[in-house]
């Protein structure tokens, strides 16, 4: 059975960081996906594929799949440059200002 242990990125919906502090520990598929003749839906017999732990750190996502004897890859986040400036948004609309309105 094999795994993968990683910190999931935040999504282009948000600009904050919510759900991305804690580890996932998420199965890979063990068959493919078929296709249902009469209906077209996808489905799968693998019960697996659909089971994503959480941890709130790496290392108790590792310890678990050590002691259920899960072959887990563990894939490192990508660091984000802080390139957030400060006053942000508001700041257009302050009112002690020092430079002068544009728009």
């Amino acid at each position: 059975m094999r795994a993968r242990i990683y910190q999931p990125a935040k999504t282009a919906m948000q600009s904050g960081t919510a759900k991305t502090h804690h580890w996932v520990l998420e199965f890979a598929p063990a068959s493919p996906r078929e296709v249902d003749p009469l209906m077209g839906w996808t489905s799968s017999a693998d019960t697996q594929a659909q089971v994503r732990l959480r941890f709130e750190t790496r290392e108790a996502a590792l310890d678990y799949a050590r002691e259920h004897g899960i072959d887990a890859q563990v894939f490192e986040p990508k660091t984000r440059k802080p390139n957030i400036r400060p006053g942000g948004y508001g700041e257009n609309f302050a009112t002690n200002r020092r430079a002068a309105w544009t728009h």
